[in-house]
């Protein structure tokens, strides 16, 4: 039997080319989804390891190589939400690598469908 697998994080090919752009400039990266401080909730990236993950964090998954994390107390209320990470135009307030680019990654989310949910439920983080 055929264990499905469910992603908890995505990403649209436009934030694709821009990930691939700041690996090129600055090498390996990583992403923090931000509690509300600075742009509110928003993806940050960081060159890998620039950001200390603790255990008050929680790993999603990973983007085009790059880990993604979130903090545990904000999984909780996310957690039966799908994340796309993308790019809009737009300077944010934050220390997120894309900032200079003149744009600013987002989240898009969704629901888990029930099937997706099942699935996550027997293979938890």
């Amino acid at each position: 039997m055929e264990v499905k697998k469910v992603s908890r994080i995505d990403i649209t090919p436009t934030a694709l080319e821009v990930v691939d752009q700041l690996k090129h400039k600055y090498g390996p990266l990583m992403f923090h989804q931000s509690g509300g401080c600075c742009d509110g909730s928003s993806p940050m990236c960081f060159e890998d390891g620039e950001f200390r993950i603790g255990d008050s964090d929680v790993k999603l998954g990973e983007v085009r190589g790059c880990p993604f994390y979130m903090s545990r107390d904000q999984f909780e209320y996310w957690k039966h939400t799908h994340l796309t990470l993308d790019v809009t135009p737009g300077r944010g307030s934050s220390f997120s690598l894309e900032i200079p680019l003149g744009i600013r990654f987002i989240i898009r989310s969704r629901l888990f469908t029930d099937e997706e949910w099942e699935v996550l439920e027997k293979n938890p983080i």
